[in-house]
């Protein structure tokens, strides 16, 4: 058997943003430190973080006033973080500045009175968190999954619309949702370049470059991973027998049966340290040395928010000043 690693796969700059903020706030805090839903869709990380002494929560009233409550990576909306706001909580955000992007466009939308279209999963936190940015009482924030979506939806104004996406969606079926907006609705305005993020771009086509090479594909992530769904589904559809894995533990050995090229690739979310040991545990059972494919190299760096960066230099003066 011969293992073929993809290029780009695991973190993005997002994710590696978001787990700094956290540990520099782990660090700088001498309290417990709240995150508001799961920081990051991957549950090695929330499990690495709950040993830390992190505490997860999925509402706002969970979290005793003053504490220090860091939002996630997915984003929050208005109302959530006026929640915190009343409780005097110390609020970090961790929310990517992808999804912040966003967040900004539909709230110009909204107090511009233009109605939106969101094409997004329903029920997923960065869903709930962009439409919780449109308030504006006069208008409306709707929300497509499909093309069906599209054909069945009626808006009040056809003449001032515009349309945002999640950022980890199929770019294949989010390009046939967006021609169906416009083919409806000639007049509707949208991003230069769909919101879908750098990262979920540049694994889905290195997911297909892989499907051409392999029998199976792993693609290691958690369940509730909207990028790493996508992946398998992408692999899946290129007709390449394709698992969705959370670890090395997941694999049965009947998958690997006549299986002589076997591609590993990592949603965003997913630490490298998930894919040695699946690297570990495929060669025990025989496979080869890893081979690496080549892909579009991702140099984008997140910088960490000024507010931690603030607290960081005030704590440290308020240190010295005490000794």
């Amino acid at each position: 058997m011969n293992i073929i690693l993809t290029n780009p796969r695991g973190f993005c700059a997002g994710v590696k943003r978001a787990i700094s903020i956290v540990e520099n706030a782990l660090k700088i805090y001498k309290k417990t430190i709240y995150i508001r839903h799961e920081l990051v869709h991957n549950q090695y990380v929330i499990n690495e973080l709950r040993k830390k002494g992190v505490i997860f929560v999925e509402k706002i009233s969970q979290i005793p006033d003053h504490s220090v409550v860091i939002f996630s990576a997915h984003g929050v909306s208005k109302k959530v973080v006026q929640e915190a706001i009343k409780k005097q909580l110390i609020i970090l955000n961790a929310t990517c500045p992808l999804v912040e992007k966003v967040h900004v466009e539909v709230s110009k939308s909204s107090n511009k009175g233009i109605e939106t279209i969101l094409i997004g999963h329903k029920g997923h936190p960065e869903v709930e968190g962009t439409m919780g940015q449109y308030n504006n009482k006069n208008g409306k924030i709707y929300l497509v999954e499909s093309v069906k979506d599209v054909n069945n939806l009626s808006v009040k104004n056809h003449q001032k619309l515009n349309f945002v996406t999640q950022t980890t969606l199929s770019i294949t079926n989010t390009k046939n949702i967006i021609t169906a907006l416009k083919n409806k609705f000639p007049k509707i305005s949208g991003p230069i370049k769909e919101d879908i993020c750098y990262a979920t771009i540049n694994r889905q086509i290195a997911v297909r470059k892989l499907s051409q090479v392999t029998d199976i594909i792993f693609v290691i992530g958690s369940r509730n991973s909207s990028n790493s769904n996508r992946l398998m589904e992408l692999g899946k559809e290129t007709g390449t027998y394709t698992k969705l894995i959370e670890s090395f533990l997941d694999i049965k050995e009947k998958w690997l049966k006549n299986k002589n090229y076997i591609g590993i690739t990592a949603g965003a979310s997913a630490p490298e340290i998930l894919v040695t040991e699946v690297i570990q545990h495929l060669q025990k059972l025989g496979a080869n040395k890893p081979i690496e494919m080549i892909g579009i190299k991702e140099k984008k760096i997140f910088k960490m928010p000024k507010k931690l960066l603030n607290i960081k230099t005030i704590l440290h003066d308020t240190d010295e000043k005490n000794e």
